[in-house]
């Protein structure tokens, strides 16, 4: 497996659909979901030009963070724990899962005393899978006038995880729901970039559709990298 090849795939892939939207190449980012992966991964990925990675456990990412600071940035797109806020605000350039005003409480006064801002998402559970976290899409708006009003939370826009189907296809109900709910977040200017909202959205299977529903990030692992190792967390 190469992992340069993989990533030019993917990059010409979501190149050719933007193109195909009707959208500019550069609208819709990639982020290389590294979770389990040693960090010998990340740095091949880097070589081959690939400069953002996902992560899902801040402990994880705190051990590879010290071989690629400074080189990458790093997004937390797993579920982030009151007792981790801290430690993640150091670690990741986004927060992708906020879901929660106490987490987002705590991290904005956490930085508020270092004197830093930080991008972050809030994590829609769009599909209302009891499987997935998120914030349900009823109470997406309530949480988003508290996340506008925090001054060191650059909010930026939303983050959703489908339930898998192995047809791509089934996805799209889901996107476009949450495209539709940014939008309708966005006409409240709740946003802190109203001509740049950022809709994380899709995965090594079902990216396509996602970008074709509007998705500015795209979260992709398997595609890259293969089969995660089941030995590391």
């Amino acid at each position: 497996m190469s992992i340069a090849r993989n990533l030019t795939t993917i990059r010409d892939t979501i190149d050719t659909i933007a193109i195909r939207c009707g959208r500019a190449p550069a609208s819709v980012s990639l982020v290389a979901v590294s979770k389990r992966f040693p960090v010998e991964v990340i740095l091949e990925a880097y070589r081959a030009g690939q400069r953002c990675f996902g992560e899902n456990y801040v402990q994880e990412a705190a051990a590879k963070k010290t071989d690629v600071d400074g080189i990458v940035d790093l997004h937390l797109i797993g579920h982030l724990q009151s007792n981790k806020v801290k430690e993640a605000a150091e670690i990741f350039s986004m927060i992708q899962t906020i879901d929660r005003l106490k987490v987002a409480r705590t991290l904005n006064r956490y930085l508020r005393e270092k004197g830093k801002k930080l991008d972050v998402l809030m994590q829609v559970n769009i599909a209302g899978d009891t499987n997935k976290s998120g914030v349900s899409p009823d109470q997406a708006i309530p949480l988003a006038e508290q996340l506008h009003q925090f001054d060191h939370l650059c909010f930026k826009g939303l983050m959703t995880i489908p339930p898998y189907s192995q047809e791509p296809e089934d996805g799209r109900i889901h996107f476009s729901g949450l495209r539709k709910l940014a939008d309708t977040i966005n006409h409240r200017g709740l946003f802190a970039a109203a001509d740049r909202v950022e809709l994380s959205m899709g995965m090594s299977h079902d990216y396509h559709i996602a970008i074709e529903e509007g998705a500015t990030i795209v979260r992709v692992g398997s595609a890259i990298f293969g089969q995660r190792p089941q030995n590391l967390r």
